[in-house]
């Protein structure tokens, strides 16, 4: 019986170390795609990165869930170019897009919108009590729009309402007709709704009508592949599907029951991310019902 045991304690500790070590690996794997001359997107563990390249330096957009990746971004980065990163902008306060900030150099400007400050210091607080991660919070915010004139580029941040969570900002880099709209668009998978953060399911397609009115081809969206106009509209029709037959259920006098057996979202085809698999159909029903019904959790 102790052989047994131990057998298959030992079998639990190979598991754990593999996969550990599999997972120490994956964090460090940075993919490259160039979506026009000069601009990159890069891809990992985590949300999209969005990458910048000027004469005059180089603009990076979110940094991925982990310091190590942060670091990663940075050798990826060395390799396109020599040119210095000068300015990082956060989209949303989410680790998955920020956590990478503290391998940058002390001093960097960061831009994020005021409520992603605020919510980077109230609900992640923790992590950027201390230095590096202290050195490297926002540290020059804004609440409508932002332009960095950098090296002939354009780069705009601007923020057009609650959607994800209640502080995010798209950037378009204007000379190269391409969107970054952050988790305001996850391609070909289910959101992650915030509702915690400022986050809403009712005012989302409305900020993405906003962000529509934008001048763009590409889209780098938080997470998936990079897509175009036409995919962040289907999006918004799904958000705007799942909210309006969500609140009909909830003003008919519905229960959440009802609306996880009623509502029709499977035909825009969204899958779950595999780091983020409890983001899936029910989960964003949930979400809606408890948005529509006034912060009930249950039906």
């Amino acid at each position: 019986m102790l052989r047994a045991i131990r057998r298959i304690v030992g079998v639990l500790l190979l598991v754990v170390l593999v996969g550990g070590s599999w997972l120490w690996y994956r964090i460090g794997q940075i993919d490259v795609q160039r979506v026009t001359n000069d601009l990159y997107v890069l891809t990992g563990l985590g949300g999209n990165v969005g990458v910048l390249v000027t004469p005059a330096g180089v603009v990076v957009v979110d940094t991925m869930t982990f310091p190590r990746q942060g670091s990663a971004i940075l050798r990826r980065i060395g390799q396109i170019t020599d040119q210095p990163v000068t300015a990082i902008l956060n989209t949303h306060y989410h680790q998955d897009h920020t956590h990478g900030n503290p391998a940058f150099t002390p001093g960097t400007r960061v831009i994020a919108t005021e409520k992603t400050l605020e919510y980077l210091r109230t609900r992640d607080g923790a992590f950027w009590r201390d230095e590096p991660a202290r050195e490297l919070l926002p540290n020059e915010t804004f609440a409508q729009t932002r332009d960095l004139e950098i090296g002939g580029k354009t780069v705009r941040a601007t923020y057009f309402g609650r959607g994800h969570t209640g502080g995010d900002l798209v950037v378009l880099f204007v000379e190269d007709r391409v969107l970054q709209a952050g988790d305001l668009f996850f391609n070909g998978h289910y959101p992650n709704i915030d509702l915690e953060a400022g986050g809403s399911v009712r005012e989302w397609s409305p900020t993405l009508d906003k962000v529509l009115g934008l001048d763009f081809d590409t889209v780098i969206p938080g997470h998936g592949p990079v897509s175009n106009r036409d995919g962040l509209r289907s999006f918004r029709e799904f958000m705007t599907t799942l909210w309006t037959q969500t609140k009909t259920i909830v003003d008919r006098g519905g229960t959440l029951d009802d609306a996880l057996r009623t509502v029709d979202i499977e035909r825009f085809g969204l899958t779950r991310m595999w780091f983020a698999p409890y983001l899936d159909r029910g989960f964003v029903i949930r979400r809606a019902w408890q948005e529509a019904s006034g912060g009930k959790t249950a039906g």
